[in-house]
């Protein structure tokens, strides 16, 4: 048996996975198109997801091939991209890779200095090539690790998230962490992630959404607030929950000590969700997070 096991494993190993992702205006047969290209290159699907929101078409596709000539799959998928007139990217899984993750953040830094403390520890199993802010609040701290650091502050969404996209594409951008970001993310750039998009929400959702969940919480008498670490989907904070975390309101707090206490537990919360996905205990099904020890994540 453990021989067969092994034989498994390797097969598996020598296998190489690819992740298609097509996005524009819905039309019919663009599903048959992309896997009919899929089985006449060889490639078996592994995971099919696809949606539609106000005519715009998301799907992301997975598929594995026993060989790949990555010039013809890519002259291929251009060619196919050209025909059915909507964008179509492909990236490769390198097992033996690290993954690459992009950090986003606002102007709050404590979920930040978490994750670059763990990063800076070897904690992660890891590389953070980039981070991307909206302002140049937080310049200065991610100037001390090295790491490179781009502002894109474009007012118009769709204009931020077509140049965020592509220094994703530079940077080969395989998970995507929001660390207090507060700028609200489209299905166009969901869509190209999906699963791979974590972010740390300042309530136990659904209860007390948005951006002042604390000041919520305290005038509606909150005995318990806590935090969600969540994957993103087109539904804002309505994502598969990685992990939830809370603490106890006293008759002693106010306003600032909830919010110490908050931002406190959002940036250990994060980190948590963040380290649970890269030692690769996260599957998501029927829109849950499962542990993959079959143990709910908390």
């Amino acid at each position: 048996m453990k021989r067969e096991n092994d034989s498994k494993k390797k097969k598996d190993m020598d296998k190489t996975l690819i992740e298609i992702t097509v996005i524009g205006k819905d039309r019919k047969g663009v599903v048959a198109e992309i896997t009919n290209f899929i089985f006449k290159n060889e490639g078996n699907i592994e995971k099919i997801n696809q949606n539609v929101v106000r005519g715009l078409f998301g799907m992301q596709l997975e598929a594995s091939f026993n060989k790949v000539i990555q010039d013809q799959l890519n002259s291929g998928l251009k060619i196919l991209a050209k025909n059915l007139k909507m964008e179509i990217k492909v990236h490769y899984q390198e097992p033996n890779r690290l993954p690459n993750i992009a950090v986003l953040v606002s102007n709050e830094e404590h979920c930040l200095l978490r994750i670059l403390e763990s990063y800076d520890k070897n904690e992660l199993k890891a590389n953070i090539p980039i981070i991307i802010a909206s302002s140049e609040n937080l310049k200065a701290i991610v100037k001390k690790y090295g790491i490179t650091f781009v502002v894109v502050d474009h007012k118009d969404q769709f204009q931020a998230e077509k140049e965020i996209l592509e220094l994703f594409e530079d940077f080969n951008i395989d998970l995507v962490v929001l660390a207090r970001y507060m700028r609200i993310l489209t299905p166009n750039f969901v869509w190209r992630y999906p699963n791979k998009i974590i972010n740390i929400h300042p309530s136990l959702l659904p209860a007390f959404p948005g951006a002042f969940a604390y000041v919520q919480a305290y005038e509606r008498g909150a005995k318990i607030v806590g935090c969600t670490a969540h994957f993103v989907t087109e539904d804002l904070d309505q994502g598969p929950i990685i992990c939830q975390n809370s603490f106890k309101v006293s008759d002693h707090d106010d306003v600032e000590s909830i919010k110490r206490k908050g931002r406190k537990l959002e940036s250990s919360t994060l980190l948590q969700a963040l380290k649970l996905y890269l030692d690769g205990k996260l599957e998501v099904y029927w829109g849950k997070v499962h542990n993959k020890n079959n143990k709910k994540t908390r």
